[in-house]
């Protein structure tokens, strides 16, 4: 089978939880209660790597003086393995996590070299699986809490925790296989957190009501059903990740593993068509055939979409018009020139976080892989209004 790839300042857990999520078992984890820090070591230090350095444009060298040996301006991290989940923190540096080892690391954009910050524990990277998705607490301000997708040996799982500190299971029982794990990660601006889920390998779950599988979920931070379902949409076959527009529409990264992928505009309550397209499922919004796709991750700007993908070894832009329907035909950037791509997130600088995948058993590494690219998007689609 294919193995897919795919300002904190204060970090005081001031908001900790009292109770574990009810029906959340040990296995994979032992019940630790409230949130609190690894017994032996204190957390580290999450931040600037000094004193408010300023952040550079992106694709500017750290040090514009520095000329051919600053190396490549668009690389602020290398010698990683498989960087999947990333999330940009207020500070603008980054968290990226490895989804075999389970590692996560800070890395900034001034290209100061990478911060290990801890690994989570319980991650089985079989198959597909690992440490896939990341999302930042929508209060993270207060309680430094990060969310995190992952596989263990028995199922797939979301989990919180502060940084450096012990996870608690948030949702769990998701159907775990070999292949078609999932993994995507997001916030709404309302706080629900989206879940996207794959089929396992197992079509008939993305249609089962009863199965979390093949699905985008919806819950609350505490894992329970937001409108007393935790289905949003079905009839996905692997969501890799989920973004979302200032218009609050959400979309999905829907790989294939050789059909023709999606990217699906998602539908509360909708059916999008996997494994049989009804009368009633919802159209992708654009099809990518199988060497071009491998999507593995997405970011919204204005009214452009980016993909990052992982057999097209790409980004792919699509354009959409006030419908939400794609423009015209896709066009990519970064075109095998750094092999295969999979997270994409934008900053707040308006730059786009690349991940590339090329130590996941598929790719062809090169000594500086894996790395994580910050790079400013083409044509300046980030002045695009919605």
């Amino acid at each position: 089978m294919r193995r897919r790839a795919e300002r904190v300042g204060g970090m005081a857990a001031a908001a900790v939880l009292t109770a574990v999520l009810a029906g959340c078992g040990n296995d994979g984890y032992e019940p630790v209660g409230p949130f609190r820090p690894l017994p032996e070591d204190p957390p580290p230090q999450v931040g600037p790597p000094t004193e408010s350095p300023q952040v550079p444009a992106p694709g500017d060298p750290a040090d514009p003086n520095a000329g051919e040996q600053a190396g490549d301006p668009n690389v602020v991290a290398s010698g990683l393995t498989v960087p999947t989940g990333l999330v940009v923190l207020p500070d603008g540096s980054a968290v990226v996590g490895e989804r075999d080892s389970g590692r996560l690391l800070q890395v900034f954009p001034d290209r100061s070299p990478a911060r290990e910050l801890m690994t989570v524990p319980g991650v089985d990277p079989a198959g597909d699986g690992g440490l896939l998705g990341l999302a930042l607490s929508p209060t993270f301000a207060e309680d430094g809490l990060l969310y995190a997708y992952l596989s263990t040996a028995t199922d797939n799982r979301v989990v919180r925790f502060p940084l450096g500190g012990t996870p608690n299971p948030v949702l769990t029982g998701i159907p775990r296989g070999e292949t078609h794990n999932g993994g995507g990660l997001l916030f709404g601006l309302d706080g629900t957190l989206y879940v996207g889920t794959g089929d396992t390998g197992n079509p008939a779950l993305a249609q089962d009501g009863a199965s979390l599988a093949g699905k985008v979920l919806h819950v609350d931070v505490f894992g329970q059903p937001v409108g007393g379902d935790r289905v949003h949409s079905r009839g996905h076959r692997d969501v890799t990740a989920l973004c979302m527009g200032g218009d609050e529409q959400m979309y999905a990264t829907d790989d294939s593993a050789g059909d023709p992928d999606e990217l699906d505009a998602v539908v509360p309550g909708g059916d999008h068509g996997w494994p049989d397209a009804g009368p009633d499922s919802v159209d992708p919004v654009v099809e990518f055939p199988g060497a071009e796709g491998g999507l593995g991750g997405c970011a919204v700007a204005g009214r452009t979409v980016f993909l990052g993908a992982l057999d097209g070894q790409r980004v792919h832009v699509v354009e959409l018009d006030g419908s939400g329907a794609a423009v015209e035909e896709p066009t990519d950037f970064l075109a095998e020139r750094y092999g295969r791509l999979r997270t994409v997130v934008l900053d707040a600088e308006g730059a786009l976080w690349i991940t590339t995948s090329n130590r996941d058993g598929i790719g062809v590494p090169v000594e500086e892989d894996d790395r994580v690219l910050r790079v400013p998007p083409p044509g300046g689609t980030t002045d695009s209004p919605l």
